[in-house]
């Protein structure tokens, strides 16, 4: 049975409607006019237990909108979100033990408070039983390097610790599903490593559930199988990692060192260059049409190579073919 199930999610936002000229303006604040913005479109899709699943796409496209339907912040204009079988925006208190969030940029944390003191306030606030509590919080500690931390204020982390923190205060009362909202945003590639082998381990070690929204695509390329793609309030993607490479990353790109040549454009039958620096070139070529033979071989028969490697279509590049084929 699927824990996460969004059917036919719709969130519709009011907007005030400005008029144009002084007396239109006058008219708008005395009486507002308001128009609808439609964040959520008809989104629905469903997570196995155990799945790690990303969540993709541009800034206002509703990934955190999503997020807030399916943990009962928000009621949706239309259709119906689950976890666990319950309805999240008529039911929320139930589903409370069953999820953990984290928001890249809000914290469940008490500012002035030593860590420490804001998970004591977290365990009470779930009543989490001592003989549950104090071993799930001993694992969390190690897990997330906070030994030296707990007594340190809140406010006097580095975000990086302080994110390590917010994912530990979400896994105190022991959840099944984790929701990542931009969970390393702003943070350096070694507080982000931190954070995704902590991910890692839980989803693998642990079980646990996530559904992470983000727009660092190697958090996804690491951390998860499938993933989701939404742009302008509709889902537009719903497969794994493979098949969205296989669907949109077709072409290859050939890099190859060349013997100064004396400025000759090189040519390469089946392939186009898109890419120059100085004596090395970029040549891209679709993998169903041509081999990386042959086209090493067509700029061989012309020029001499002293060196060359082929590059897959990472998943940046497949996420904006998607894009655009969806704007189109």
């Amino acid at each position: 049975m699927a824990v996460i199930e969004a059917r036919e999610l719709v969130k519709d936002f009011p907007v005030r409607r400005r008029g144009a000229g002084m007396l239109a303006a006058v008219r708008s604040l005395l009486r507002p006019v308001r128009d609808w913005k439609r964040a959520v479109d008809h989104v629905t899709f469903e997570i196995e237990p155990g799945e790690a699943v990303g969540y993709v796409g541009p800034n206002g496209a509703g990934k955190s909108t999503t997020i807030k339907l399916l943990t009962g912040l928000l009621w949706p204009t239309e259709g119906e979100a689950r976890v666990m079988g319950i309805c999240s925006s008529r039911r929320r208190t139930s589903i409370a033990r069953h999820i953990g969030v984290v928001f890249g940029q809000r914290t469940q944390l008490w500012w002035d408070l030593p860590v420490a003191d804001s998970f004591e306030l977290l365990r009470d606030i779930y009543a989490v039983p001592e003989s549950e509590y104090a071993p799930r919080h001993e694992e969390l500690v190690e897990l997330m390097g906070l030994g030296e931390l707990l007594k340190v204020p809140v406010r006097q982390l580095s975000l990086g610790q302080r994110m390590r923190a917010e994912l530990a205060a979400a896994l105190l009362h022991g959840p099944g599903i984790l929701y990542l909202d931009e969970p390393t945003i702003g943070l350096d590639v070694i507080a982000k490593e931190r954070i995704r082998s902590a991910l890692a381990h839980l989803n693998r070690e642990k079980g646990v559930t996530i559904l992470l929204a983000s727009h660092d695509l190697d958090d996804i390329d690491r951390l998860c199988r499938r993933v989701l793609v939404i742009d302008q309030g509709r889902l537009v993607f719903d497969g794994s990692l493979d098949a969205i490479k296989e669907a949109y990353g077709q072409e290859r790109t050939l890099v190859v060192d060349l013997e100064e040549d004396g400025g000759e454009r090189p040519e390469c039958s089946g392939a186009r260059l898109v890419r120059k620096e100085g004596a090395r070139y970029w040549f891209r070529f679709a993998r169903d049409e041509r081999t990386a033979a042959d086209v090493i071989s067509s700029i061989a028969s012309r020029h001499r190579i002293i060196d060359l490697t082929v590059e897959e279509p990472d998943i940046e590049y497949v996420i904006a073919r998607i894009y655009r084929e969806a704007g189109s």
